[in-house]
């Protein structure tokens, strides 16, 4: 089981991914502010991120840079309803061991997950 947190601008995105996931076991929590999901990861032990590129102050990236500030060894999914080769390029430069395009695929999110968790 993992802690994970999701980061999406649209909270039912984040509750789809959480439910998901909670389903394997894992401790998820979704947020939809960036401020939030980076002050939980401060306080709390959490071992993936799952960050939408797009987000309301801040990018997936930015994020994904911050989080990396608070704790080196945190690994990253980014989700992306636009992708590209210069998204999926900068956010594994930065850390992120994949990307989900969305609509969310559940076997394909499933199995990116226990990949990136090494399950």
């Amino acid at each position: 089981m993992a802690n994970i947190i999701v980061l999406d601008d649209i909270s039912d995105a984040g509750k789809l991914v959480k439910r998901i996931l909670e389903r394997k076991d894992h401790s998820v929590t979704a947020f939809t502010e960036e401020e939030d999901a980076l002050a939980h990861a401060k306080n709390n032990p959490v071992d993936l991120a799952i960050l939408d590129i797009k987000l309301k102050k801040m990018t997936g990236v930015e994020v994904l840079e911050e989080l990396k500030k608070i704790n080196p060894e945190i690994k990253a999914i980014m989700l992306t309803g636009y992708p590209t080769l210069e998204t999926a390029r900068e956010s594994l430069r930065l850390g992120a061991q994949e990307y989900c395009v969305k609509p969310i695929d559940k076997d394909e999110l499933e199995t990116k997950v226990a990949e990136v968790l090494g399950e």
